[in-house]
């Protein structure tokens, strides 16, 4: 089981919500850093929670993994 921090709770349901979107949406949205933005589509991107599309840097919930 991951520990989720509420900065990654935040970002899932921001994708839930809005579907996919790069890190600097993500980051502007949250009104947070990019950097810390980063490390939590890291560890969410490592532990299958989140998927990533090469050609345009989105990022969204992985099919049957949201909360």
């Amino acid at each position: 089981m991951v520990r989720l921090n509420k900065t990654d709770k935040r970002i899932l349901d921001l994708l839930s919500r809005n579907g996919p979107l790069t890190l600097y949406e993500i980051a502007e949205r949250l009104e947070l850093k990019p950097k810390t933005v980063f490390r939590s589509l890291r560890k969410l991107f490592e532990n299958e929670m989140i998927s990533s599309d090469p050609k345009t840097r989105r990022y969204s919930i992985e099919e049957g993994k949201s909360e």
